[in-house]
C-alpha cells in the first residue's frame, strides 16, 4: 500500500456504467462529422494544418533562401517515477488530503465490486467448474447477507463474479503478451439474485460440500443458513438461485427459495452470531448438522433426519457470554470449538453428558475472542483472534480438560501486528510455503525496506505474509482458486490473488 494525494488518484472500473476518464486527465474531444459518401471530415479542419501541409511549407521557406530553425528531438526520460513507500500503521501518517492506494505489483488479481447494501458477511459457494484452477478469466459464487437501512429490506443475494482477469501485467514486452495487456482493462462482471430475509443478516454459512462432491442438481437442496437480528436461524434452499444466474430465462420457484426450509427457534428473542455447518463427509453430504450460539452464551445444534430437520432443545453451556465464533473439527466428527466474549477458548464434545465443554483455554485473550479457525491440514493446531488486536496459535494438545486445576497453555505463536479487532480469520485450505496464511481486518503490505522502523514492535513487524489494506469484516479463502482470496467490506467485495500464496 502506498500512500497517493487525492488529486493524484485516477477513477477505477465503474460496474454500473461507462468507464470515465481519470480524474486529472482530460478526454480528447472527437469533433468528426460523416459527409454524405461515407468518409469522415474533420470538423476542426480550418483551424489545423495537415502533417503535409507543414512539409510543404518549410520547403517553401528553404527555396526561398530563409533560415529555419530545427528543433531537436525530445527524448523521453529514461528515469523511473520514484518508488512510494509502503504505508505502515502507527509508523506513517496520512495527511488532509491523501488517501491509501494498494500496490498491484504485488497482485496477480485484484478486483472491487459494489453492492446496493452492505454485506458484511458472506460464504463462497462451490461450483461446477473444477478444482484447482488456476486460468484466467475465472469465475466464482459468493452468498451473502444485507445490512439494509431497516428490517423488511434485507436480502439473502447469491452473486456470480464473472470475467474476473488478471490484471498484473507481465514484463517482457512481447507480442503476445501485449495482445494480453488487452484484457487487463477489461470489467468484471456482478450478476445477483436475491430473496427476501427480514432482519440483518449477523451470518451467514453455505452448507459444505466435500471436494470430490459437485454441486447438486437443481432438483436437490443446496442449503445457506443465516443468523438475524431478530433471535432466528433461518435455513434457504439456493440451488434455484444458483441456476437462475447461470441458465437464462430460467423461473425460480418463490415457494421454495422465499420461504425458509427451516427455522431455529432454540434461541428465543436472541441475538447471535456464532455459526458453524458439518457434513458427515462424502459418503453422505446430505447428513447435516448445524451449529448455532447466541449472545446469551447458549450453543444450539441442530441435525438432519429423513423427516428433515431437528432442533435440540438442550443446550450446550459453559461460556459466560456471548459465544461470538464456532468451528467443528476436521477429523473428529463429534468434536468442536467455541471461542466467545468471556475472553476464553472451549472444547466441545456432542456425546458428553451435561453438555459442558471438555477442555479449554480459560483466558486465551486479554478481551473479547471474536473469531477462531481450525487448521485442516494440522488438526491439533487452532488459530483465535481477539478484541485487543492480538492473533494466536493454540495446539491442543496442550489444552487442559475441565475440572483440573492445571494452568492455561501458552501459545505456540503469537501476533501483535494490529491495534483493532480481529474480525476474520481463516487458515489457508492448502499447503504454502508458509506455515499460515492469514488475512487481517486493516492490515497492510509490509515492505522490505521498511521493516527496520518495525524492530521496536512485538515480535518485530517481520517475517509477516504480505497484507493488503481494505477496511474488512470478514474473509474467505475460494477452495477450488488457489491464492485466491475474497473479502468482503462496507462498500462492496475484493476479490485479490497476491504472488506470494
Amino acid at each position: 500500500m502506498s500512500k497517493r494525494s487525492v488529486t493524484e488518484l485516477q477513477s477505477a472500473s465503474d460496474l454500473d456504467g461507462p468507464r470515465k476518464a481519470p480524474r486529472g486527465v482530460n478526454a480528447r474531444r472527437e469533433n468528426v462529422v460523416e459527409d454524405e459518401m461515407g468518409e469522415f471530415e474533420d470538423g476542426w479542419e480550418d483551424e489545423f494544418e495537415s502533417d503535409e501541409e507543414v512539409v510543404d511549407g518549410e520547403a517553401d521557406e528553404e527555396e526561398d533562401g530563409m533560415d529555419v530553425d530545427v528543433m531537436p528531438a525530445i527524448e523521453e526520460s529514461e528515469e523511473k517515477p520514484a518508488a512510494q513507500d509502503a504505508f505502515i500503521p502507527g509508523v506513517h501518517h496520512l495527511e488532509k488530503d491523501e488517501i491509501l492506494e494498494p500496490d498491484d505489483s504485488v497482485y496477480i488479481m485484484r478486483h472491487s465490486m459494489n453492492v446496493n447494501w452492505p454485506c458484511l458477511s458472506f460464504d463462497v459457494l462451490r461450483d461446477n467448474l473444477g478444482d484447482e484452477r488456476q486460468r484466467f478469466p475465472t469465475t466464482a459464487y459468493v452468498v451473502a447477507g444485507t445490512q439494509a437501512d431497516v428490517a423488511k429490506n434485507n436480502e439473502i443475494s447469491v452473486y456470480k463474479m464473472s470475467s474476473l482477469q488478471r490484471t498484473q501485467k507481465e514484463s517482457d514486452d512481447s507480442d503476445e503478451e501485449d495482445d494480453d495487456d488487452e484484457a487487463l482493462d477489461e470489467d468484471p462482471i456482478l450478476e445477483s439474485r436475491s430473496i427476501p430475509h427480514l432482519g440483518g443478516v449477523n451470518r451467514i454459512r453455505a452448507q459444505p460440500l466435500p471436494p470430490s462432491v459437485p454441486l447438486p442438481p437443481v432438483s436437490q437442496p443446496y442449503y445457506v443458513a443465516s443468523w438475524s437480528e431478530t433471535g432466528k436461524v433461518h435455513i434457504w434452499d439456493i440451488r434455484p438461485v444458483i441456476e437462475a444466474l447461470d441458465v437464462p430465462g430460467y423461473t425460480i420457484d418463490k415457494s421454495r427459495t422465499h420461504t425458509p426450509a427451516f427455522t431455529v427457534n432454540s434461541h428465543g428473542r436472541a441475538e447471535g452470531f456464532a455459526m458453524d455447518w458439518a457434513s458427515s463427509g462424502e459418503a453422505n453430504p446430505s447428513a447435516l448438522r448445524l451449529l448455532t450460539g447466541d449472545i446469551h452464551g447458549k450453543i444450539y445444534l441442530t441435525t438432519t433426519a429423513q423427516a428433515g430437520f431437528n432442533a435440540l432443545t438442550q443446550p450446550f453451556v459453559s461460556h459466560t457470554s456471548s459465544v461470538e465464533d464456532l468451528q467443528w473439527s476436521p477429523t473428529e466428527a463429534t468434536v468442536f470449538a467455541s471461542c466467545s466474549a468471556d475472553q476464553s477458548v472451549q472444547i466441545w464434545d456432542v456425546r458428553s453428558r451435561g453438555r459442558r465443554s471438555v477442555a479449554g483455554i480459560g483466558r486465551a485473550h486479554d478481551r473479547d475472542v471474536n473469531v477462531i479457525s481450525w487448521n485442516r491440514m494440522t488438526s491439533y493446531l487452532l488459530l483465535s483472534g481477539g478484541d485487543e488486536g492480538g492473533i494466536k496459535v493454540w495446539d491442543l494438545r496442550n489444552v487442559k480438560k475441565t475440572g483440573t486445576t492445571a494452568p492455561d497453555p501458552s501459545p505456540v505463536a503469537a501476533f501483535t501486528w494490529h491495534n483493532a479487532p480481529i474480525t476474520s480469520i481463516e487458515w489457508t485450505p492448502r499447503k504454502t510455503p508458509y506455515d499460515q496464511v492469514t488475512l487481517w481486518d486493516l492490515a497492510v503490505e509490509q515492505d522490505d525496506e521498511e521493516t527496520g522502523a518495525m524492530d521496536d514492535k512485538p515480535d518485530g513487524g517481520k517475517d509477516v505474509p504480505p497484507q493488503l489494506l481494505f477496511d474488512v469484516k470478514e474473509v474467505h479463502w475460494h477452495p477450488q482458486i488457489p491464492g485466491t482470496v475474497i473479502t468482503t467490506a462496507l462498500d462492496g467485495f475484493n476479490v485479490f490473488k497476491t504472488i506470494s500464496v
